[in-house]
């Protein structure tokens, strides 16, 4: 008798773990499994960092002593007590305003140009867009030997049309359209995604315009510009995003200078984190500068709706 009682409970227990671990519970729990170390490096590399610096901009830490809370001063002396601050906003600014739209405009009619049926088109598409594979130590290297205001090729370049040689770095007035000629330079990346843009529009539309009497330019501007919209959209945003947060360069072939005019934002939060050491002001200047990326990206999403195309529909 107790043995039947114990091999029913037995059977119930195990009917009770087969009812549990039903074929959509061990598919979670093996998901669950795989994705486990994308998960733990998301912890702790990516969300913890971004709590303990939303925590920090609220403290005076110098690293070597512990945090002490002391509110909002961090954002107080931003805003009123760093007068770096608004210069290296100002400059991002300016950065920003002039450099995304040439290099938005420029890599679209790169990639127009290379999606041409021309000779040597792949050999183009290579020499494009290596340079923005190169890392930004040795382009910002390269660079400097370019803008050289003796020996430099822009300016023997500019020599051979008569203009007078150009100390691009060495003066306040150029030194930031050094940046963004610079920039142009790399803007292979943004080319290939217009290149895979272009050759994602379906060959029906050109058909039909044929049919209409369309011509080359009216087909460019009322057909590839409009389906295109949705990958100039993609590209501007990434642009916005990376140009205020540019560093590498003006930390290399300026540092800042001259009279800070290429002291840009993350070069002047560069400085507090790890020259003067005042970390909690530096992630305060982090957070802002989130606070402003985000403005940024949602106003020209918002925007996008007066002209972005979406030939499949919303």
């Amino acid at each position: 008798m107790a043995e039947t009682m114990q091999a029913g409970t037995g059977g119930r227990v195990l009917s009770g773990r087969r009812r549990w671990l039903t074929l959509t519970r061990r598919e979670a729990l093996l998901f669950y499994l795989f994705v486990s170390p994308w998960l733990v490096g998301f912890l702790v590399f990516t969300a913890g960092p971004i709590l303990a610096s939303l925590f920090l901009s609220f403290t005076e830490y110098t690293i070597v002593a512990p945090p002490e809370w002391i509110g909002l001063e961090n954002f107080g002396e931003a805003f009123s007590g760093d007068d770096l601050f608004w210069k290296s906003l100002w400059n991002t600014a300016y950065y920003v305003g002039v450099g995304v739209p040439l290099r938005v405009i420029f890599a679209f009619l790169l990639a127009a140009l290379l999606n041409q049926d021309i000779r040597g088109r792949l050999f183009y598409r290579v020499a494009y867009y290596m340079p923005s594979i190169i890392p930004g130590v040795a382009s910002s290297v390269l660079w400097l030997i370019l803008l050289n205001p003796r020996l430099g090729l822009i300016n023997l370049l500019i020599g051979l049309l008569g203009i007078p040689s150009i100390n691009w770095l060495g003066s306040p007035d150029w030194s930031k359209p050094a940046m963004i000629l610079m920039s142009l330079w790399g803007v292979g990346g943004s080319m290939v995604i217009y290149l895979a843009g272009f050759q994602s529009i379906p060959d029906v539309y050109y058909e039909a315009a044929d049919i209409d009497g369309a011509g080359m330019w009216r087909k460019f501007w009322n057909v590839t510009i409009p389906l295109m919209t949705p990958t100039i959209l993609f590209n501007l945003i990434m642009q916005i995003i990376n140009s205020f947060q540019v560093f590498a360069s003006a930390f290399i072939m300026t540092g800042g200078g001259p009279l800070n005019s290429t002291l840009f934002y993350m070069l002047h939060l560069y400085r507090n984190a790890f020259d003067f050491f005042k970390m909690g002001y530096a992630c305060a200047l982090a957070w802002v500068l989130f606070i402003i990326i985000l403005f940024f990206t949602l106003l020209t999403l918002k925007w996008s709706e007066a002209w972005v195309f979406y030939s499949g529909g919303r």
